[in-house]
């Protein structure tokens, strides 16, 4: 039987959400003022709990992960062996290959995760390598509004920034394979990871946009193609603007029409790594975040951040807004910490009702869309006068890598919002350390079935807790389950994956982490050779 206390959350956030929804699904969701929300028209915190619970958490009994805010159905439970299934599930790791250049990789390998609170998951995160440049890129992508946009932008992103750092001789192999309809250069290998999927129906339409692309760089006779910073500026604009017009222009196929309408009035942040030998390129627009774990000389780790949230907290945001837009609008553009008292990024794709004139989203939903099935965002802020208020430019950081520069983290806003830089530092580099000590030295101890017996002995010894493998998971598990003392705590890492899905979204959000590692050695020798 659910506690009281459980009871209360489940019937006061059900009721809660039912008066506000109306008895259909609002496009903005229920949140806490915790959960800094994407998007939002109201906010609903239950106050009780909020005062007696540190940083914006709560004490719950065990409970298992369901779908339903019904008291009888609240009353399973997770063991902790299933507590680490739920949070390895997202896990993958790969390690770097050296390329055929014989030149060794400055990245060494990477370790990525992810855990929903949405359902379905509104993250996204991509790795691939550009095979016709040396390039590595990373990515995180966090939704808003629904998993279109992230999804798009995913699929997509990578494909416009290898096309922008193609030589002129290159794209011209290019157009020349799509003139004579032979096969094309391979442009990218993906590094999947678990649950990644592709819209395979639309992909001869993104392929054509893209064509339109290289098509137009080829006009600009550059020999070397862009540099990298003006490869990943050009590509943020570029897709923001092609998401855009996909939508505007007559689409025959349903499926098509539908899907781009729903990546355009969806949206989604990213942050984007480039890494290229020594040459570490990220470029952002919203908040998610990059960071890097340096090891001084003298042993002592420090963080170094390549990104700047863009939100209402940041100052020179704040300033860029005021000076796109009239003064009159100083006291509207930005309201209760959100751009135009909706969104809390103030850049990222889709999101074309903050680009739009109203005109323009009239005349393209009246075009027989069934908006409510598609689950579209129709509201219109009170003060929308000279829009766009929104852009996908991107702030674009450039670092040259050096050999104490150890690890670099990717993470959507889930991560960030209960986790500041150093803390993410702190438990990566831990990670490490407990990696090393976890592994046995082989080389000194022999290994037979009397040592590994007395191994597994030990660590049941040590309790039911077995050191996560993947350094993003320890992130996800501290993120969702440590106390106000930053210590973790199984009751409440519990509570946080037994939360109906339709609660869930109000006490956590999406997290998605990749850990990138480098190769301090490849990096050394990189400095050697000039």
């Amino acid at each position: 039987m659910s506690s009281p206390v459980s009871y209360w959350i489940l019937n006061s956030a059900r009721n809660s959400i039912a008066t506000l929804q109306g008895g259909r699904r609002l496009y903005s969701r229920c949140v806490s003022s915790r959960n800094k929300s994407k998007r939002t028209l109201f906010s609903w915190v239950p106050t009780t709990l909020k005062s007696n619970a540190p940083c914006g958490g709560f004490a719950l009994p065990k409970a298992c992960r369901h779908t339903s805010t019904e008291e009888d159905d609240f009353h399973l439970q997770l063991s902790p062996e299933q507590v680490n299934e739920v949070l390895r599930a997202g896990e993958s790791a790969h390690k770097i290959l050296d390329p055929v250049s014989g030149v060794p990789n400055s990245v060494l390998r990477f370790e990525s995760n992810q855990l929903a609170a949405n359902s379905p998951v509104e993250d996204r995160r991509g790795v691939a390598s550009c095979l016709q440049t040396n390039g590595l890129m990373f990515g995180v992508f966090d939704g808003h509004g629904g998993h279109a946009c992230a999804q798009a932008v995913s699929e997509r992103l990578f494909y416009y920034v290898a096309v922008s750092l193609m030589s002129q001789q290159t794209l011209e192999q290019m157009e020349g394979a799509m003139e004579s309809m032979k096969p094309m250069l391979p442009i990218l290998q993906w590094l999947k990871h678990p649950g990644d999927s592709i819209y395979k129906d639309v992909t001869s339409v993104h392929l054509d946009h893209l064509r339109v692309y290289w098509q137009e760089l080829l006009d600009l006779h550059m020999e070397m193609g862009l540099n990298v910073k003006e490869a990943l500026m050009y590509s943020f604009q570029r897709l923001d603007s092609d998401i855009s017009l996909e939508i505007q222009a007559p689409l025959e196929d349903e499926m098509t029409r539908n899907l781009s309408l729903q990546v355009a009035f969806s949206g989604a942040t990213a942050c984007l790594a480039h890494v290229d030998g020594v040459h570490l390129h990220v470029a952002n627009a919203g908040d998610c975040r990059a960071i890097l774990g340096v090891q001084e000389d003298n042993g002592l780790w420090s963080c170094l951040p390549l990104t700047c949230d863009h939100n209402a907290w940041n100052q020179a945001e704040l300033s860029r807004l005021k000076r796109e837009h009239p003064e009159s609008e100083d006291r509207t553009i930005v309201m209760d910490d959100r751009l135009l008292g909706i969104l809390m990024p103030c850049r990222a794709f889709g999101d074309v009702q903050l680009k739009w004139s109203k005109e323009l989203q009239r005349s393209v939903l009246e075009r027989g869309f069934d908006t409510e099935a598609l689950n579209i965002y129709q509201f219109t802020p009170q003060h929308y006068y000279t829009p766009p208020y929104l852009t996908a430019e991107p702030e674009i950081t450039y670092h040259r890598l050096r050999p104490q520069d150890k690890f670099l983290v990717l993470a959507s806003d889930g991560l960030w919002d209960v986790l500041d830089n150093e803390d993410v530092v702190r438990l990566v580099v831990e990670h490490l350390g407990e990696a090393g000590r976890h592994k046995p030295n082989l080389a000194q101890r022999p290994a037979n079935l009397g040592l590994m017996q007395s191994l597994l002995l030990q660590r049941k010894a040590q309790g039911l807790h077995v050191a996560d493998q993947n350094a993003a998971t320890r992130l996800i598990r501290h993120a969702i389950g440590s106390n106000e003392y930053g210590e973790m705590d199984p009751e409440r890492l519990t509570a946080m994956l037994t939360l109906p899905e339709d609660l869930a979204r109000m006490y956590r959000d999406d997290i998605t982490v990749t850990v990138v590692y480098f190769n301090s050695d490849s990096i050394d020798a990189y400095d050697k050779r000039g």
